[in-house]
């Protein structure tokens, strides 16, 4: 699965791979395979960079069209 909605999050934040990357604790040339979708996303890093772009994961994953993440529990 291509993950557009991460490379065009990265590019409106003015980010590069290797920042995200640094970010994530991971290589630049792994979170670009992320982007590219060969290589699957561990959930931790979905979580973080859903907290990082104030997101939703179903947002990045692309199973909504809707930013807003939902409401945190108390």
């Amino acid at each position: 699965m291509h993950f557009q909605r991460l490379e065009d999050l990265r590019i409106d934040s003015d980010k590069t791979q290797a920042e995200i990357a640094d970010y994530l604790g991971c290589q630049r040339e792994v979170y670009r395979r992320y982007e590219k979708g060969t290589r699957q996303i561990p959930i931790d890093f979905l979580i973080n960079l859903s907290s990082f772009y104030g997101v939703s994961i179903d947002y990045l994953v692309g199973i909504t069209d809707t930013k807003k993440p939902y409401p945190r529990n108390k």
